[in-house]
C-alpha cells in the first residue's frame, strides 16, 4: 500500500481511504433515511410525485448541491485559478451536478436516470481511481474533487436504495443519448480549446482504468462498449424485478 508523501495526494493513501470511509458511511445513512421516508412519502399512484418527508428532504439535499456548486465554481473562476482546461464545469461529473439537482428537486425519471447511470458507474470509477495530482487534504482541490463526486453518488444511492426509484429501458436509452451528445460536444470543444475534458482526447497523466483499454483512440471504443454493456447490466435486474412484481400483483388480482 502506498501513502501520502510530501503533501501530495496518492491513491489509496490515508486521505483517499478517509474519503472512501466517509463515502461508505454516507451511503448507509442515506439508505436508512430514504427507507424511513418511503412508507409515508411514496406516490399515491404509480409514477406520481413523492410527498411529505421525502419531498422536503430531497429538495434540501438539492439545495445543498446547489450551494456546493456555486462555491466551487466561484472559486475556480477566480483570475488566479482560471484555466480553460480546468475551470469550466464541463467534465461529466460536473454535468452530473445539475442532473442530480433536477432529480432531487423533481423526483422524476429523467433526472433520476442521469443520476443513476452517471452517479453509480462513471462517478464511482472516478472516486476509486482519482485523477488528482494536486495537494492533499485539506487543499481546495481535494475538497472539490471528493465533495463533488460524493454528493453525486450519494444522491443516486438515496434515490435508488432509499426512496426506491428504479431505472428501466427508457431510462437507459435517455442516459445513453444524453451522454453521447455530451461526448461529441466535449470532443469538439477539446479540439478547439486544447483541453481534455472527459479524457476524450488523451488519457489522464495519472493512472486510471483507461490504461487497461489500449491507446487513443481505441480506448474510447472500448469505453463506449463497456458503458453500454455495464449500463444494460445495471438496468436488467430492476426491469426483471419490476416485471416479476407486476406478474405477482396480476396473479393476486386474478385470484380475488
Amino acid at each position: 500500500m502506498t501513502s501520502t508523501v510530501a503533501g501530495r495526494f496518492v491513491a489509496y493513501g490515508p486521505s483517499h481511504w478517509a474519503a472512501l470511509g466517509v463515502f461508505a458511511v454516507g451511503c448507509v445513512a442515506l439508505v436508512l433515511v430514504g427507507r424511513a421516508q418511503r412508507a409515508t412519502s411514496a406516490p399515491s399512484v404509480p409514477g406520481g410525485a413523492f410527498r411529505g418527508e421525502a419531498k422536503g428532504f430531497a429538495r434540501a439535499f438539492a439545495l445543498t448541491v446547489v450551494y456546493a456548486v456555486i462555491g466551487i465554481q466561484t472559486y475556480w473562476m477566480l483570475p488566479a485559478k482560471w484555466g480553460i482546461g480546468s475551470s469550466l464545469p464541463l467534465e461529466l461529473c460536473d454535468v452530473a451536478w445539475p442532473a442530480v439537482i433536477v432529480a432531487l428537486w423533481t423526483l422524476r425519471w429523467r433526472g433520476f436516470a442521469l443520476a443513476y447511470y452517471w452517479g453509480l458507474t462513471l462517478t464511482v470509477q472516478a472516486l476509486l481511481t482519482p485523477a488528482l495530482n494536486d495537494a492533499d487534504y485539506p487543499s481546495v482541490n481535494y475538497m472539490k474533487f471528493f465533495g463533488m463526486h460524493l454528493l453525486v453518488i450519494w444522491a443516486a444511492v438515496y434515490l435508488t436504495w432509499g426512496l426506491g426509484m428504479r431505472p428501466d429501458w427508457r431510462s437507459y436509452r435517455f442516459a445513453v443519448a444524453v451522454t453521447a451528445g455530451w461526448a461529441v460536444a466535449m470532443f469538439l470543444f477539446n479540439l478547439v480549446a486544447g483541453s481534455n475534458y472527459g479524457f476524450l482526447n488523451r488519457k489522464p497523466s495519472t493512472g486510471s482504468v483507461l490504461d487497461l483499454m489500449g491507446p487513443w483512440p481505441w480506448y474510447l471504443l472500448v469505453e463506449i462498449a463497456v458503458i453500454l454493456l455495464g449500463w444494460a447490466l445495471i438496468t436488467w435486474p430492476w426491469v426483471r424485478l419490476g416485471n416479476a412484481a407486476t406478474a405477482a400483483a396480476d396473479a393476486d388480482d386474478a385470484g380475488q
